[in-house]
């Protein structure tokens, strides 16, 4: 049943123009600091980073301030075509804390356990300004994470594709880490909603852990390995009754299937078919953030034990 409690920016039922969509960035506030949790620990860990064979690169960054919000990843130094290569993203949706705090606990506490084993790529926050303000959207009021095709309109889309598209290899293995909140349905699909002029539709948020895969091309037994490393860490989300999650079908425990490279989503830019989308539930009464981030690194571990288990 369609909730007529509408946003207040814009006219009920009418896309958002060029004023909706400035009105809603003069509305929007910083928050926290993408200098202070990300970059600074980032460059305060670039030594040990080094002893691993790793560095960080600048890969872009955004126009609404270069300074302020650069797009940085770590990369292996140096490539082995004979060894699988992983993509680890957070931070797309800049809202989903887990996902930046995760990768940057992979890079903190696993990355020395597998720099041997395989050539890694952590882009540890892809949206920067949108971690700052707490926002799933960037400053043009696009998703990134529906944003991932040819001439993207959002260049922090765009950005991780030209990181990809350098790497000459490809890659085996990506896990785009991401939280499903309770701000989805307060904020984030309201805001939606009235900006492409539809009715709002009320949903549910799923209590606990849950990956998505690749409805074109699924492979049940990594995402099983993702869903049973992380039940180790933390619950994981049960169907509802409708055997759904999200509105999708539950396919096994704990993991649905979305058309990744239809939809734009981030966890198609590599074209690799052991890819998974994680999500976290940090509103949850019975997880922390810190069991939150903890999820996202058994994620990453869980995907890259099973993939050199294949090699």
């Amino acid at each position: 049943m369609a909730n007529l409690t509408f946003y207040p920016i814009g006219t009920a039922g009418e896309k958002w123009g060029d004023a909706e969509k400035a009105a809603w960035l003069a509305s929007t506030q910083i928050k926290r600091s993408y200098q202070d949790d990300v970059v600074t620990p980032l460059k305060a860990m670039q030594d040990e980073l080094l002893a691993l064979g790793l560095g960080i690169v600048q890969y872009g960054a955004l126009s609404i301030n270069a300074e302020r919000y650069p797009l940085l990843a770590v990369k292996s130094l140096q490539f082995d075509s004979q060894k699988p290569t992983v993509l680890v993203t957070g931070g797309v949706h800049g809202y989903e804390t887990s996902g930046v705090h995760g990768a940057l606990a992979f890079l903190t506490n696993e990355a020395l356990n597998y720099v041997q084993q395989v050539n890694l790529v952590i882009a540890v926050c892809v949206s920067p300004w949108g971690y700052e303000t707490i926002n799933r959207w960037n400053p043009k009021a696009i998703d990134p994470n529906r944003s991932f095709y040819v001439n993207s309109p959002a260049e922090e889309s765009a950005a991780l594709m030209a990181l990809v598209a350098s790497v000459e290899q490809g890659f085996d293995v990506h896990v785009d880490l991401h939280e499903t909140t309770d701000s989805d349905e307060s904020e984030f699909r309201p805001a939606l909603s009235a900006r492409d002029g539809t009715d709002y539709e009320e949903g549910t948020i799923p209590d606990g852990f849950y990956a998505v895969g690749d409805t074109e091309n699924s492979i049940d037994a990594f995402q099983k390995a993702i869903i049973d490393g992380v039940s180790k860490v933390t619950h994981i989300a049960p169907a509802d009754e409708k055997g759904e999650i999200i509105g999708s079908t539950v396919v096994q425990h704990g993991v649905i299937n979305y058309p990744l490279k239809s939809l734009g989503l981030c966890s198609s830019v590599t074209g690799c078919i052991y890819n998974t989308t994680t999500e976290v539930y940090p509103d949850s009464p019975t997880a922390t953030p810190a069991e939150c981030n903890l999820a996202q690194v058994a994620a990453i571990t869980s995907a890259i034990d099973f993939v050199l288990l294949q090699h």
